[in-house]
């Protein structure tokens, strides 16, 4: 197997299981603007592409609906309240950063969670370990552009070569294509094996110990 320098990390269903908050989120602004709630399977289906294409996809009419601005800021208010609530990295992966850490691995996190949150969650969790967090703000194209990993590797200070990618989504899939990396997809996340299967992905890792083999 090629031994890889640089691990760019997906964050929501990769290391960090986030689903419960996210869910509690878009609930909590649905009900404050009077729209019909949602299940925890439902919003695992509209996660993955950022914070306004999750309640787009929450809000009856999506963008269109008078009240959508208002859910949203509704929405993120509520989380960057709650975002620590219940989430928690998925078993093993703190182990895993520590030793790929020890290996003197680089390691960034590329996520579609707005910027502050995405700072809040990789410091408070993992420390020093992940060196750089790189989240939703202006300027800078959401996944499955390449732009992130673009930035994160140049925050780094490292080039492509040697660099994998690793997501647990169908958008992270196309992000590694777009960026030109080499994806390992996750199979503890948001998304199941078919499906990813069916978005391209053809490299797997079913615990977090495993991608201590590349």
């Amino acid at each position: 197997m090629k031994e890889y320098q640089t691990y760019i990390f997906d964050l929501d269903g990769t290391l960090l299981s986030t689903l419960a908050d996210l869910a509690a989120s878009t609930n909590h602004a649905l009900r404050l603007n009077g729209m019909p709630e949602h299940s925890l399977d439902d919003v695992r289906r509209f996660v993955g592409n950022g914070v306004r294409v999750l309640m787009e996809r929450a809000v009856p009419g999506g963008a269109a609906n008078p009240k959508f601005e208002k859910a949203l800021a509704d929405f993120r208010a509520h989380y960057m309240v709650h975002s620590l609530d219940t989430t928690m990295p998925y078993p093993g992966v703190p182990d895993m950063l520590a030793e790929l850490k020890r290996r003197g691995k680089r390691m960034a996190v590329v996520s579609n969670k707005f910027y502050a949150a995405t700072q809040e969650l990789c410091r408070h969790f993992f420390g020093d370990s992940i060196e750089v967090a790189i989240g939703e703000r202006e300027g800078i194209r959401k996944k499955p552009a390449p732009d992130t990993v673009e930035e994160a590797l140049r925050q780094l200070g490292v080039g492509k070569h040697g660099a994998v990618y690793v997501g647990d989504s169908d958008v992270d899939v196309a992000t590694a294509a777009n960026s030109g990396l080499p994806c390992i997809s996750v199979l503890w996340g948001f998304r199941d094996r078919d499906f990813l299967v069916a978005h391209g992905a053809d490299t797997f890792v079913a615990e977090p110990s495993e991608l201590l083999d590349y």
